[in-house]
């Protein structure tokens, strides 16, 4: 029976298609709970293998590439150390061959071996000078024969 003012009383065959589809939709939002959660279980996994595993690798690499920096620096510096020692020989050899007269020395030498006695005679004769090397540097005060990477081991 019906009361007035009172809503009526749903269909039972209704009622219970409502609660299945209620219940199914329940189901598919625990579906996609549970993969949520699956999803976050695995990026916690990730993570703690990342902080556990993989940081300290690349901790290690870090470490390994400023040694490797570092011997690049100087190595740099030698070889700017070198090439400075290379252009104050450079500058030497020109200066005493400007000073010994290498090239009149080099032509009075050609022409010896003509026949012009009076040439023969003008031509300053050779002296030998000596010269003291400048201390530069020991490459083996830089590079030990038995520095690692070395091409001939220390005997």
């Amino acid at each position: 029976m019906l009361r007035p003012g009172a809503p009526p009383e749903p269909q039972a065959g209704a009622e219970e298609s409502e609660v299945a589809a209620l219940e199914e939709a329940v189901e598919e939002l625990l579906g996609q709970l549970e993969a949520f959660c699956g999803l976050t279980e695995a990026i916690r996994s990730d993570t703690s293998e990342i902080l556990e595993e993989t940081i300290p690798l690349i901790k290690d690499k870090v470490m390994e590439m400023n040694h490797v920096y570092a011997r690049i620096d100087k190595l740099e510096a030698f070889v700017k150390m070198v090439a400075h020692h290379v252009s104050f020989l450079e500058e030497q050899v020109l200066e005493a061959e400007k000073s010994h007269g290498t090239f009149l020395n080099a032509v009075c030498k050609l022409f010896q071996c003509a026949t012009i006695p009076s040439f023969k005679n003008s031509c300053p004769p050779s002296v030998a000078h000596s010269y003291d090397l400048p201390k530069l540097y020991r490459t083996e005060d830089y590079f030990p024969m038995n520095y690692v990477g070395t091409k001939y081991p220390n005997h």
